[in-house]
């Protein structure tokens, strides 16, 4: 048991903060810790991934926080029968201080606001993008325009 209290500390040391972050931007800050928890309990537990280190790997890991932040945001919609609150968003990115953009961005599916926070707020390229989300540049491409999209009739 020891060894999976380590392994546990030693992910958590390595990629907790980044994912943390990409979760909080996905979720929210109220959800976002346990999203994170959540995945990297299913990582230690899975069976299949016991030899294979690439589950952990941030590209892996951050593609298994968008799945649970996926699975959270449908479960949420159902209860709840309503998207999810855009106040949630973290205050300290100066883009989202306005509210209306905050709203505008909280419309957007996870998927969405997941290719726009590793395009602007990770600077990343569509194509390592892609390779982070374990999609195709395409559809990096098609969620950014329809985002982007989205975005500019809402605020113009």
């Amino acid at each position: 048991m020891s060894g999976v209290a380590g392994s546990v500390e030693e992910l958590w040391n390595k990629w907790g903060d980044d994912l943390l972050g990409y979760a909080t931007v996905l979720v929210g800050p109220d959800n976002a810790e346990d999203i994170v928890d959540d995945t990297v309990v299913k990582v230690l537990t899975m069976t299949d991934t016991a030899g294979d280190q690439r589950a952990f790997e941030k590209p892996y890991l951050f593609r298994m926080v968008l799945n649970q932040a996926r699975m959270t945001h449908r479960s949420r919609s159902r209860r709840e029968r309503r998207e999810w609150s855009v106040s949630e968003l973290p205050a300290h990115v100066e883009l989202l201080a306005d509210p209306t953009v905050r709203q505008a961005v909280g419309r957007l599916s996870v998927m969405q606001r997941a290719v726009l926070y590793l395009t602007y707020w990770e600077d990343l390229g569509p194509a390592t993008v892609a390779a982070r989300l374990d999609i195709s540049e395409g559809s990096v491409k098609k969620h950014l325009a329809r985002a982007r999209g989205h975005l500019r009739k809402v605020l113009s």
